[in-house]
């Protein structure tokens, strides 16, 4: 599993029995619940990448420092040091003259040095320690990692010249043309489109979803109308009429996504098994269905092929997943149409799946790749990504289509956020509330993907999450409830496991307005929604209803194969269909053995 187990060691396992009563809020006739704020800001003066968070293979020793690295900053606040007399309140401006607001930056250089930073404050400077075993960044703003940062021997960050985009008088008498930072007018059209044409290059230094000049248009609802277009000022509204002003929200089906990230194999096939058993079914009748971000390395394409013939949706999740995180954040368009057109062209050789069906993605990491990402997927006809992550919020988002501007700020450290207006969906990652006592409990950082959320320690804390999210969603605009996972948090905790089947089949039993679709299902619904009363004969939700016993392919074909790309490596493939001639990779993803 290149994204590596979730947070937290195996426990002992319970038997979720029909009896059993599990301390939950709502384990009586509940009251609606509120939020009290609509976004949740973290109180702390650090936030490691969250990237670091999401499937990096480490040892749970590793895991609970990445805790630190969100909780823990040693500060030394020493504003008396300096400004005690006239030529310390000298040095001290001098000091701070250059520098932004906000900006860590550090007096001495040196590897000794480079957990030590300075920031210029309204009550002097500010001294700020990394914990240990960690240093700062000066680029990224943030602790990292000691063999991560290199850049201790710098006192600041890199100084980029900026364009001349407000001012005063305009300086262009062209209003398509824009300033350089020295004042050299260019067209509109070049700012932001990874060349740099300004002589100081200032072109391509104010490029984020609030200062791109480019940038896609804010929500426009009579020009962004169903079925192809969906937007809203803040991303909470319901789509259809079935919500008037988001209150009163009975009307609308309550749909639960579950996905599952990485390769498909003996190591999780009885897990899936396990979780959709064909007993567990919506209330239309069909089975219950989840969305599988497939990797290719070490995936089974014969149980992919299976996977998608019960019902679930196949989606892409790259060829290699490469670690290097920074890769995905940088990548070229050609480098995405690379891994995940290759991807999908892979899944539908040797998965054997024919109806057009794979035409979601996740970036590896959660580590969006912007503007490149989005184009490629526009170029390669996927419909939707499912990698931004939109922080904690009340009541969540609705997912939208990137034709205008994204309703939420750009979430995470060093994320790079498309900016332009892209003709895709985005079925966002709302992050899930993560405290265990939601009335009492302090303000904490969501999470996105189940395993990232550190503090589940036991079965029942599981339960009562999974419950204080569900009614999150369903008590205010019943915006899809999105559960992210990694299938070893699961195999590898015994008691997660029997708590999250326990709360869905909970679910099943109470709730008949809820439905476990997939992301294409949920696509389909917003297009087109019906009311509750009418889910059960939504045409989109009964396709593949309840698949009977495997007709073909009982024993798949074991393809042990090779690849220049991967030299010295021979890796075994099992697929329905005949044995490529090499292993498929990023250049030969046919495995014909022809690369170009």
């Amino acid at each position: 599993n290149a994204c590596g187990p979730g947070p937290g060691a195996a426990a002992q396992s319970w038997t979720a029995e029909p009896s059993r009563t599990i301390r939950t809020k709502h384990s009586t006739p509940h009251t609606p619940y509120r939020l009290p704020t609509t976004d949740q800001p973290s109180r702390n003066i650090f936030h490691a990448q969250s990237a670091l968070q999401h499937g990096r293979t480490i040892i749970h020793k590793h895991q609970e420092s990445m805790e630190l690295l969100r909780h823990l900053a040693v500060v030394l606040v020493i504003a008396g040091v300096f400004g005690q007399d006239d030529d310390e309140l000298a040095l001290e401006k001098k000091i701070c003259k250059d520098k932004s607001a906000g900006e860590l930056f550090r007096l001495k250089g040196g590897k000794d040095s480079c957990r030590d930073v300075i920031q210029c404050t309204a009550g002097g400077l500010q001294a700020i320690r990394c914990p240990p075993s960690l240093a700062f960044d000066l680029e990224k703003q943030t602790c990292d990692w000691r063999w991560a940062v290199t850049n201790c021997d710098k006192l600041t960050k890199e100084k980029k010249v900026k364009p001349l985009l407000v001012t005063d008088e305009p300086l262009c008498e062209n209003e398509n043309y824009l300033a350089c930072g020295d004042g050299v007018c260019i067209e509109r059209g070049l700012f932001c489109n990874d060349v740099p044409d300004c002589k100081d290059g200032s072109d391509e230094n104010a490029c984020d979803q609030d200062t791109d000049p480019n940038r896609a248009p804010e929500c426009d609802k009579t020009i962004c109308t169903l079925p192809d277009c969906f937007c809203s000022e803040d991303g909470t509204e319901v789509p259809g009429d079935l919500c008037p002003e988001n209150d009163r929200c009975e009307r609308v089906p309550q749909m639960v996504t579950i996905t599952f990230d990485d390769a498909i194999n003996n190591n999780n096939i009885d897990l899936y098994k396990e979780i959709f058993n064909k007993q567990r079914r919506n209330p239309n009748g069909c089975d219950i269905k989840a969305t599988f971000f497939v990797s290719h390395k070490y995936t089974n394409y014969s149980a992919v092929q299976e996977m998608h013939r019960l019902g679930h949706e196949i989606a892409a999740h790259s060829i290699t997943h490469r670690n290097n995180e920074s890769f995905w954040t940088d990548a070229s368009v050609e480098d995405w149409a690379k891994e995940m057109g290759g991807s999908r062209l892979i899944i539908e050789k040797f998965g054997n799946i024919t109806d057009n069906s794979v035409v979601g993605l996740r970036a590896p990491f959660l580590r969006v790749g912007g503007n490149h990402q989005f184009t490629m997927m526009e170029e390669q006809a996927f419909l939707y990504d499912s990698s931004i992550t939109a922080p904690l919020q009340n009541p969540p988002l609705w997912p939208y289509t990137m034709y205008f501007r994204m309703p939420h700020r750009c979430h995470g450290n060093l994320q790079n956020c498309p900016t332009r207006s892209h003709a895709v969906w985005e079925l966002v990652m709302n992050e899930l509330d993560r405290r265990e006592d939601p009335t009492y409990d302090e303000e904490l950082p969501g999470c996105a993907m189940i395993d990232s959320c550190s503090n589940i320690i036991g079965g029942d804390q599981f339960y009562n999450f999974l419950t204080h999210n569900f009614y999150r969603h369903f008590d205010q605009n019943r915006a899809p409830l999105g559960l992210f996972f990694h299938a070893a948090w699961l195999k590898n905790n015994p008691e997660y496991l029997d708590a999250f089947l326990y709360w869905v089949d909970e679910v099943i039993e109470n709730h008949p307005e809820v439905y476990f679709v997939t992301q294409t299902q949920v696509i389909q619904w917003i297009q087109n929604p019906v009311a509750v009363e009418s889910a059960k004969n939504f045409a989109p939700w009964q396709e593949k209803c309840s698949p009977g016993p495997r007709e073909s392919c009982f024993t798949a074909n074991s393809c042990k194969l090779d690849t220049k790309e991967l030299p010295g490596e021979a890796l075994r493939m099992h697929t329905c269909v005949r044995c490529p001639n090499k292993y498929p990779w990023l250049n030969d993803p046919t495995g014909d053995g022809i690369t170009f």
